[in-house]
């Protein structure tokens, strides 16, 4: 035999009871009594009839301020649970509500409370809607009128925008599903700049869809902008707590996402008619900035005229001076030529002399002729050859010099 702890067994029991999805998600009716409030704000009661009565707490995380009290019927909703410390089975409830009010209500009311507690209504997250929408995606059903009254509007309204429907039964068993699918899809189709989520108006039955868990958590993941245009005005749905903007109706959601384009037109004129004479001001005000600035420039600009006749004045003085300063040079020049005219040996060939050469050279001695040497005699009018003659005077010229030098030597070397 296999004996077991306490502790065994009741955490077995905890397993067990936690593990059954009926006792997961209960909504129970009754009466409270033996009710009590802690500092802690723990509330422990019991939820009683005639011949049964079931423990209950409600933590203080849960409890958003309902006030209830011994006798009072409510309708709680919660789980069973097993507490192994004193062994008791109880009710973790974590809603409750008057008795009359109806399931789907209460639900409502209970699923709205834990979504505001985590914050999926908060304005802070809400983005603002594209102005100007080139693509707008709507999730409904294809096959009601609600679809085509957003087109018609947008047709209106908007042209420029491009709709895309993505279908989803917005009512039924499928239809948390599809609106979920169809919201996922639209997010990733390119280019869409806003989502509608809409349906006709019901009774709150046939909106049931729109209150769902997991359709406000698409809608909250959304990395579009969504619009909810469910039901009429008067109906109210989870989905419009958690859009970016709530429509009272399909129609005015696409009033809402689309604007009106003759607005649209009307204030591109005005804008244009401002710009136009902003721009036209400037211009002006330019217009006689410049005027200004060329005035003053005209002030302050120096006589041109009077720097003319300064610049002519130099010229003119500049011009005289170079004129003497040639005419000194001109003048040099002419007595240089003169003076080089005055040393040409041609020139003195014009008077009557000759110029004896040889080989080019001139013969400027007698000395310097040999006896049968042929030379050349240049006169004023040209030139002829002549040979040197023997009779000629250059030989005894030549012994006489001859001799001296001799005489000249020998009185140097003292010879007898």
């Amino acid at each position: 035999m296999e004996v077991y702890a306490v502790r065994q067994v009741a955490t077995h029991l905890r397993e067990l009871v936690e593990s059954d999805l009926f006792l997961s998600d209960l909504w129970i009716s009754g009466e409270v009594s033996n009710l009590r409030r802690y500092p802690s704000g723990h509330v422990y009661f019991s939820l009683k009839e005639a011949d049964a009565a079931l423990s209950c707490v409600l933590f203080k995380r849960a409890n958003k301020g309902f006030e209830f009290a011994d006798g009072d019927a409510v309708v709680a909703h919660g789980n069973v649970s097993f507490y192994e410390v004193r062994g008791d089975l109880q009710f973790i409830v974590d809603f409750v509500q008057p008795e009359g009010v109806g399931a789907l209500q209460a639900e409502f009311e209970r699923l709205k409370a834990q979504l505001q507690e985590e914050g999926l209504f908060d304005q802070a997250r809400k983005r603002p809607l594209p102005r100007f929408p080139r693509r707008v995606g709507v999730a409904t059903s294809e096959a009601g009128a609600v679809f085509h009254d957003i087109c018609r509007v947008l047709e209106r309204r908007w042209p420029l925008a491009e709709v895309v429907l993505r279908p989803a039964s917005v009512q039924g068993p499928n239809a948390v599903g599809d609106i979920v699918a169809a919201i996922e899809a639209l997010n990733r189709a390119p280019a869409i700049d806003v989502i509608i989520v809409a349906r006709g108006g019901g009774s709150l039955e046939d909106l049931w869809s729109f209150n769902d868990e997991q359709v406000a958590r698409a809608i909250f993941a959304s990395e579009k902008p969504i619009v909810s245009g469910v039901g009429h005005e008067t109906d109210t749905t989870i989905a419009d707590f958690v859009a970016d903007l709530r429509a009272p109706t399909p129609s005015a959601a696409a009033e809402l996402v689309a604007p009106e384009r003759t607005e649209v037109a009307v204030r591109l004129s005005i804008a244009a008619a401002t710009l136009l004479s902003a721009v036209k001001r400037q211009t002006e005000d330019g217009g006689d900035g410049v005027a200004l600035a060329v005035s003053r420039m005209d002030r302050t600009v120096p006589d041109i005229n009077r720097e003319r006749q300064r610049t002519d004045d130099r010229t003119r003085s500049g011009q005289a001076a170079i004129d003497t300063l040639m005419g000194g040079f001109v003048k040099g020049l002419h007595g240089y030529g003169l003076a080089l005219r005055s040393l040409d040996p041609y020139a003195t060939l014009q008077r009557g002399y000759a110029l004896v050469q040889r080989n080019g050279h001139v013969v400027e001695t007698v000395a310097d002729a040999t006896v049968g040497e042929r030379l050349n005699v240049r006169v004023s009018d040209g030139d002829f050859p002549v040979r040197v003659d023997s009779d000629s005077p250059v030989r005894d010229t030549k012994r006489r010099k001859r001799t001296k030098v001799a005489k000249e030597q020998a009185a140097l070397f003292h010879l007898p």
